[in-house]
This record gives C-alpha cells, structure tokens and sequence, in this order.
C-alpha cells in the first residue's frame, strides 16, 4: 500500500505543474507571410508608407512586411496588405489566400486562425512590379556604394 500512495502522490505533484508553448507574434506573422505569398496572383505583400522607409535601410525584403497579427493563447487574427495582379481574380485570391494562411498557421503551430483581413493596397501588371521591383533593388545598390 505504500507503494501505491507514494505513486499517487507523485501523479499529483506532475498534474500541479503546466508546460505551456507559446509563439512570438513575428513568427506568426513569417508563416502567414510565406503561405500568402505561395498563393499565385499576389505580387507582394505591402507594409506603406512608413514600412517602405526601414525597408530602404534593409538588404532583403522582409517576408513580415504588410502583416499585423494578434496572438492568443489559443486563437490568431490577422490582417494583410498586399499588391495583386492586374486582372486575376481578387475573390478568388482572397479565398486561396485565407485557406493557405489558415492551414498553415494551424498545422504548425496548433493555433487556430479566427479571422484573416486582407486590404489590397495596389493593382500592378507583373512586368511593372518587376519593374518597380528592379528600380527599387538599383535604387539601394546606389545608396550601399554612398
């Protein structure tokens, strides 16, 4: 009997103690990051004005960029700004997009995504992204060589 008490004692005092994982806001914001962009019709994820600033003062784009995220203990709501396509289907992407991120997040981290916004802050032809894109790239080699 005394076995079985001190067994019981120890099963209690295991039960007292909780393990918890928890998630950096940024690492939620870096899987919806590259699940958004898997999705074909979203040029770029988009951070404004202000983001464009520190984005001047960086080598590599930040896949984070133009993501906000609430991180719960148990739930994630995001909101995105991104750049399409000129004539794809922004429904379309909009629903591929949520179901990609939504997935994602929850197969990596358990958390379950209650709600994605997606603002779209730009339309551009895929040869004037590129374009802009390679102006951009040109632009911060200049300001590396000052």
């Amino acid at each position: 009997m005394a076995v079985n008490e001190t067994n019981t004692a120890v099963k209690s005092q295991e039960n007292t103690h909780q393990n918890t994982l928890t998630f950096e806001d940024q690492v939620i914001k870096k899987i919806a990051g590259i699940a958004a962009n898997e999705i074909k019709g979203i040029l770029s994820m988009s951070g404004g004005f202000m983001s464009g600033l520190t984005d001047r003062f960086r080598s590599t784009e930040d896949i984070t960029k133009g993501i906000n995220a609430e991180v719960g203990e148990k739930q994630v709501a995001l909101d995105l700004k991104v750049i399409v396509e000129y004539g794809k289907n922004v429904p379309a992407i909009f629903s591929e997009t949520v179901n990609n991120v939504k997935k994602s997040v929850h197969e990596m981290t358990g958390l379950e995504v209650v709600e994605v916004n997606m603002h779209v802050e730009d339309v551009m032809t895929r040869s004037e992204f590129e374009a802009k894109t390679d102006r951009d790239k040109e632009q911060e080699s200049k300001r590396d060589l000052e």
